[in-house]
């Protein structure tokens, strides 16, 4: 009974894959585990008191009960049968162990396995292995392959795994870098002095985005992006810390080359137009105020919208733009709004739109005259509430982009033939930035040449320097109706047939060559009063027909501004 009660009170011990049996001097059974019901289908409480002649059969096994309870014998990996409840014969391997006290035994133990489960045991375990070094083996390319450097420290911060991407941006080995304190290999300004890490190791919190310099071991210094985050073991307890990290320098490049490409100063020119142009825009990109931009085609509007978002406080967001006049009636919604699968023919899958795609940033809408006044009754409803929905779809977004439109068009005029929505031109008129045609401003000619200049020269490895006389004065007398981008595109042509470092007459494309750039039957009087009405015309369309502003800005009377717009035929009804 005394064996039985250390069995109760130990009754973990009993949780085993082999069955366990006590019996006492008088062969009647008193411990019963788990497994050995598990083994012979009876229950513990219905064995538990009769004799083990009901499991076991043959005299060899009586005679292997008898030498261990009168001679203290000891057997192991006997091999013997058992009948179990439904009368079934199981082979097992048993051990019969004598539990001794005052010289006496008093009771036996027997521990049996079955044959059959042992071999099913030995396959599992084989299995497992083998799934255990696949799955290792998995690991270790998963943890090879990421183009993240990926490394791990235990608790006395020394690196215990280093990955190849590791390898590559930091130039040491694995093994060299294996069993270094962390800070030997990346050489940081933050190291020991407040790291992402240290904050990790101490208080178990994660990190996310860091960004740092580390010197690698060819003594360059780089940029990197990281996360931390705890190392932990099965039983949840810490033993390090893991850190992935991303060489940035190629991103931080592209970056400033970004910023570089669309900063203010990159808008070209020295004409008060073009500084007054810069000094609205320095205002209005720290806002979230919605702009128009008006100009004719290839004056820069993409380029200005651009700046704008580079210089607001959503540059880190997408910048999308949208071309208006690039899609059919029946696409437009669906660009700019996504669609539900199913919602159309060929709608085979849900799709998000141009504004959810801006979601954080920027969406430009080019060419917004182009639209017709049932999408831009829709654009007005979530210009307003800053909702909308996808095409076939209850479900409401909220708007999080700042919009920017652009036109080639006079909406006024536009508005006046009924082709464009007055709220609409208002709602989108927040702030109104006029691009000048190139025609206008050609005394930044010079500038925007050297502009091209440096482009082109780095473009195509040459050290072109400048126009023959006689061809720089082509590009003063042309019309330029193509504004800055044809103007671009004819220094390409140029330089692509150009050999020398001077750009010739025979270098400029043949419309250039043989355009005049007035009309050779127009009087010096008409081109003054044509001069003077384009100039007014510009004027109004820069102030929105308003009489006062126009007039403050040309500097006359607005009695002297009404009588003009009365010669030249400008008043509206």
């Amino acid at each position: 009974m005394e064996v039985k009660r250390i069995f109760d009170r130990n009754r973990k011990a009993l949780v085993i894959p082999d069955g366990l049996i006590v019996i006492n001097r008088e062969h009647n059974i008193i411990v019963f585990n788990e497994a050995a019901s598990r083994l012979t289908e009876f229950g513990e409480v219905e064995i538990t008191g009769k004799s083990i002649n009901n499991l076991v059969i043959g005299d060899e096994v009586k005679e292997y009960l008898y030498n261990s309870f009168n001679k203290g014998k000891t057997y192991s990996n006997l091999s013997i049968t058992i009948i179990d409840k439904s009368g079934k014969a199981r082979s097992v391997v048993t051990s019969i162990t004598p539990v001794i006290r005052d010289n006496e035994v008093i009771n036996l133990v027997i521990i049996f396995r079955d044959t059959i489960e042992m071999v099913s045991l030995a396959e599992d375990l084989e299995r497992k292995t083998r799934d255990l070094k696949e799955q290792k083996n998995r690991l270790d390319a998963i943890f090879n392959s990421s183009i993240e450097g990926t490394f791990t420290i235990d608790e006395n911060w020394n690196i215990t795994s280093f990955n190849n991407s590791a390898e590559k941006i930091t130039g040491y080995s694995r093994a060299e870098a294996t069993g270094k304190k962390c800070w030997e290999i990346f050489n940081a300004d933050k190291c020991r002095n407040g790291c992402h890490m240290e904050k990790t190791m101490h208080d178990g919190s994660s990190t996310i985005g860091n960004e740092i310099e580390i010197i690698t071991k060819e003594k360059k210094q780089i940029p990197i992006q990281v996360n931390s985050a705890v190392l932990l073991n099965n039983d949840g307890e810490k033993i390090g810390g893991v850190e992935t990290f991303i060489d940035v320098s190629n991103v931080k490049k592209l970056y400033e080359q970004l910023e570089e490409k669309h900063k203010f100063e990159n808008i070209v020119g020295k004409n008060n137009q073009i500084k007054k142009i810069i000094s609205i825009l320095k205002s209005v990109a720290p806002t979230d105020t919605t702009v128009l931009i008006t100009g004719e085609s290839g004056t820069g509007k993409e380029l200005a919208a651009k700046a704008i978002h580079m210089h607001s406080l959503r540059r880190e967001g997408p910048f999308v733009a949208v071309n208006c006049s690039a899609f059919v009636e029946t696409l437009i919604e669906s660009e700019l709004f996504g669609h539900a699968k199913g919602s159309f023919t060929g709608a085979i899958n849900s799709k998000p739109g141009k504004f959810e795609l801006a979601n954080g940033g920027t969406i430009f809408l080019d060419e917004i005259g182009d639209l017709s006044n049932a999408v831009q009754t829709k654009l007005l409803r979530v210009i307003e509430s800053r909702e909308y929905s996808r095409i076939g779809e209850n479900e409401v977004r909220k708007l999080d982009a700042r919009i920017i439109t652009a036109t080639n068009k006079n909406l006024m005029a536009e508005i006046t033939k009924g082709n464009f929505r007055e709220d609409f031109y208002y709602r989108i008129n927040v702030i109104n930035i006029h691009i000048p045609p190139l025609r206008d401003r050609k005394d930044d000619l010079p500038y925007l040449v050297s502009h091209f200049f440096s482009i082109f020269n780095n473009k195509f490895g040459k050290n072109i320097k400048r126009f023959t006389p006689n061809a720089y004065q082509k590009l003063i007398d042309y019309h330029w109706r193509g504004n800055i981008r044809e103007l671009e595109n004819v220094i390409e042509h140029c330089f692509v047939l150009c050999t020398g470092n001077t750009i010739s007459l025979e270098c400029l494309p043949e419309n250039i060559r043989e355009e005049n750039a007035e009309p050779a039957e127009a009087s010096p009087d008409s081109k003054v009063k044509n001069y003077e009405k384009d100039l007014i015309v510009k004027a109004l369309q820069r102030n929105n027909y308003n009489r006062k502003n126009t007039a403050i800005e040309l500097k006359i009377n607005t009695s002297t501004l009404w009588r003009k717009m009365k010669k030249f035929g400008l008043l509206r009804n």
